[in-house]
């Protein structure tokens, strides 16, 4: 049963046509800080500090700032790789 959504790119109802590049570059936005945080040895230390912090502990807290950035901007390439766009040769 078809509900009036326009199939003829995607071949099925409900699922919106999407750029894969912009896709992969959001995994890409996900997937930097659980391996950036997943790889203790890289940050397991004391120096340098910052304002009497050691290094682990400042590098962590600045990677939640850069995660909810990432976040984001994978969210928003998601969004912008599924918005609807006008078929080629349309639009001019």
């Amino acid at each position: 049963m078809s509900l009036g959504k326009d199939t003829s790119r995607t071949g099925t109802p409900d699922v919106p046509v999407t750029d894969k590049r912009k896709m992969a570059a959001a995994g890409v936005l996900l997937a930097l800080p659980v391996i950036a945080l997943m790889w203790v040895s890289s940050y397991a230390r004391e120096d340098p500090k910052l304002f009497g912090f050691p290094f682990f502990f400042w590098y962590q807290f600045l990677w939640v700032f850069l995660c909810s950035a990432m976040t984001w901007s994978a969210y928003k390439l998601t969004l912008s790789a599924r918005a609807p766009r006008k078929p080629k040769g349309e639009g001019r």
